[in-house]
């Protein structure tokens, strides 16, 4: 994960063909005990969010798993955007 001097926060990650790449930070949520990251994908006019899991180990490392629960996805992204209602157009 990197930090620029505007302290936003991106993370390079691999996708299924190999390819990185680069996924803005936006949110953290904690739901049941577990922390997902909000993600924003690089295009300009994203109109999709990101949900990762956050899978601590032992050693200090994380892993970042997507999320196959529908009820879980719904829940953290229902969360993000109560945060995040001044600032983004969410659509129904």
């Amino acid at each position: 994960m990197e930090t620029n001097n505007n302290e936003r926060e991106f993370f390079t990650l691999t996708d299924e063909e190999g390819n990185e790449v680069e996924f803005e930070l936006i949110d953290s949520v904690d739901f049941e005990g577990v922390e997902y990251l909000i993600l924003l994908p690089p295009e300009e006019e994203a109109s999709e969010v990101v949900i990762l899991q956050v899978e601590p180990h032992t050693d200090g490392t994380e892993s970042y798993l997507t999320v196959d629960d529908e009820r879980v996805l719904n829940e953290v992204f229902k969360v993000f955007k109560e945060r995040f209602a001044d600032f983004f157009t969410f659509e129904e």
